[in-house]
Parts: structure tokens; sequence; C-alpha cells
């Protein structure tokens, strides 16, 4: 039988919205942990309300917070700050990403936090990090990406562009899932702080990943220009379309794979020979020239023919695929890793996380509605029906969750 996960027995308390911090949660509940999302009463986190495309649900928030409960309450009013205190006394951690000095303002900043709950493990989000011109503005993912440079470095040059994905988002969530991961190691093994508190910003994550350009350019001296769907560190190594309308990747990495590619796929003994491509930086600054002759190479034959040719050379190929024939992608589908998950709006389709842990099956748990499970956390905090009316009424917490007043109404 399947264990409970590495992370079971852990409680995450989650003052969350967007998509850092509950990807970083979402992360801890796909191990096994227990996570508690607290949500504004008055509509939650607003990642619930960027569009209705997934039965009626946001494509963002099903995607990043499946496997959590979500209790409302209203965190300006002292009793539901009472209650959230409650919650962090039996927490191992609390995650948080609201707007600069939220956390202070309601009186959980994790520096506050870390007398009163010494072994709780108190990790925020920021955008900018403390202490600089930038500290006190808000930080969106594209906004970071832009002050980061890193969309200096793609799309092509005189048009930049946001990467796709949500990448500042994602890696600072994941980043900050490692740093609780790593802090809740140190406790078991006694080998660092049972808690304290954990700073990250979404700007120095962006700064981590943008690495290999700061050092080419604080070392040459020289701005790399961003090339598309190709890489400014090696040659070849880009895109090119193929005879049947198709667009296949090729890339090589080594001088080796150089040679294979000329030789056993272009049948050109002449460029494997040609000193202009002796090296990968001679590559690089011929890459046009090299681009041309693969290009017209790729031009003359299929897909299938092309990707056999790579394969059959031992050189890195792919297609280009939209995301589109990413949802009917086989090695998804013939690997099983598509399950159907419970959701508000009815069972919708997710991936399964990218970890393969031997023993463990991600429990792939619920996406809450916004509320769903605020009476069952305030009972096991001892408050009765009537007390959990009370607050109602006060509007500390919000309304009885629909779809259980739904079935009420209809017994």
């Amino acid at each position: 039988m399947p264990s409970a996960g590495p992370l079971a027995g852990v409680l995450v308390v989650a003052l969350e919205q967007a998509v850092s911090a509950p990807m970083c949660t979402r992360t801890l509940a796909d191990f096994g942990a227990r996570v508690i999302k607290v949500e504004n009463p008055a509509g939650g986190d607003f990642a619930r309300h960027y569009d209705d495309v997934v039965a009626g649900q946001a494509a963002h928030f099903v995607w990043v917070n499946r496997g959590k409960e979500s209790v409302t309450l209203n965190l300006k009013a002292e009793r539901g700050r009472q209650v959230l205190h409650e919650l962090l006394a039996r927490a191992d951690v609390l995650v948080s990403n609201l707007a600069p000095g939220a956390t202070a303002r309601l009186g959980v900043d994790p520096a506050a936090l870390a007398e009163r709950y010494p072994r709780l493990i108190a990790l925020e989000i920021d955008g900018f990090g403390a202490g600089g011109p930038l500290s006190h503005k808000r930080a969106y993912d594209l906004l970071v990406q832009a002050e980061s440079g890193v969309c200096a470095v793609t799309g092509r040059p005189g048009e930049p562009a946001k990467p796709g994905p949500a990448v500042a988002d994602v890696t600072t969530g994941l980043y900050a899932a490692l740093s609780i991961l790593a802090t809740l190691c140190g406790r078991y093994r006694d080998t660092g702080p049972a808690g304290g508190a954990i700073s990250l910003s979404l700007f120095d994550t962006m700064a981590e990943m943008m690495g290999y350009h700061l050092n080419y350019t604080r070392h040459a001296g020289v701005e790399q220009q961003p090339l598309g769907m190709s890489s400014p560190a090696v040659a070849p190594y880009g895109a090119y379309a193929t005879g049947d309308g198709q667009t296949v990747v090729l890339g090589t990495t080594n001088d080796r794979e150089w040679q294979r590619l000329a030789r056993d796929i272009l049948g050109r003994a002449d460029l494997a020979e040609d000193p202009r491509f002796g090296s990968n930086s001679d590559r690089v600054r011929h890459r046009e020239d090299l681009d041309e002759v693969i290009g017209a190479w790729c031009a003359g034959h299929t897909l299938a023919e092309v990707q056999k040719a790579a394969d059959d050379a031992g050189i890195g190929n792919s297609r280009y695929n939209t995301t589109t024939d990413i949802l009917e992608h086989p090695q998804l589908s013939d690997r099983d890793r598509w399950r159907e998950i419970d959701s508000p709006g009815g069972p919708i389709p997710a991936l399964l996380p990218p970890a393969v842990v031997d023993g463990f099956a991600p429990p792939m748990g619920a996406v809450p509605g916004l509320g769903e499970h605020t009476d069952a956390v305030l009972r096991e905090l001892g408050r009765t029906a009537a007390e959990i009316a009370e607050l109602r009424r006060a509007k500390v917490i919000g309304p009885e969750y629909a779809a259980v007043a739904a079935e009420r109404g209809q017994s």
C-alpha cells in the first residue's frame, strides 16, 4: 500500500494569493502535508476570479490549489486574528505572500512570530526583498521579469518577450518549498533550528535564474541578444522548418555532436573540417552560416526523416508543439500522467506532480471551494455550532459553504 507521504503530519497554514505561495503550498500538499488556506470572506484568493474556463473556475487557481482546505477568516477583525493564532499554535509552517507590509499590519510577520511560536517556520514571499529602493513596490510576475532582465534575453532583438509560463512565481514558489523542506529536515535531524523566519523575493529568484547571462556580461562586457528558439551559449542549436510544414528543434552541446551532425546527417565533411566551426565559440560566431545550411537541409526533408536521422546520429531533437498538442501528447498519456480530481465545478483532469517517489502515490486532492472547510476546521478548534453561527453573523467568517447549504436544502 502506498505510504501517506513524506510530509504526512505536517500542518501548513497559508495566507496566499496568485501563484508563488500557492505553488509552494501545493508542492507541500503533493508530498502529503495538510494545507489550510486562509482566505478573505469577500472573494478569497483573487486568482479564483482570473477567468472561469475550468468548469466555471479559473485555470490558474485549479492548477496551484488542489489538495488544500479553504477557511474564510476576516483578519481585520480581532476574533478572526484570534482564530488564525489558534491555527498557528498547532502549525509547523506559515506561508504568506500578501501585499508589502500586510503581515506586519496583521501582527503575523515572520519576525513577530519567531518568539511566540519558536517551532513555527514562517516563510514570507515578497517582490523585491527588504532594504532596497524597490522594497515598497507591488510585484507581479511580468513586472519582476522585466525588472530582473529576463525579458531582455527572451524573444528577439528589439522584440523583448515574457516567457510564457509564470517563471518568477513558479521558481520562487519551488525555492520556498525547498527552503521549508530543508528547515524541516534540520529540525528532525537536530542539525538546525526548529523554526524561524525565511524570506524570499521574486526579484532575487529571477536574478539567480539570470546567472549565466550575468556572468557572461560581467566578464565579456557584452549584452547577449535574445535569439528566439535558440541559445546564445551554443551552436548549432535552434528551430528549423521541415518540408512537411512542421518545425524541428536540433541541438548540439559539444564538438563531438557537431561532428556527427555535419558528417552523418548533413553529409558535409567539409563543414566538419572547416576552421570557422572548429569550436563551439567559433560556431556561435558563425551561427547564421550554420543555420542557413541546416535550415536548407531540414526544408528538404519531413519531420519524421529529420528526427530519424538525428536519433540515428545521437543528436538531440524534438518537435515544436503547441499547448493543444501537449494535451494529447503520448509521452504523458502512455505513462499515465493524467488524473481526475474533484473541484466545486465537478471532476477535472490534472497532471501528476513531476517527482515519482517509489512507494508513494500523490494524494491529488480536490480543489477547494471558498470557505468549504471553515466549519470543520473551527470544530477542530473546539467551536460549537452556536459559536460558529455567531462568528458568521458577526462576519468574522464567510457564509456557509454553498455546496453544503444546497445539500441541506434538498434534504
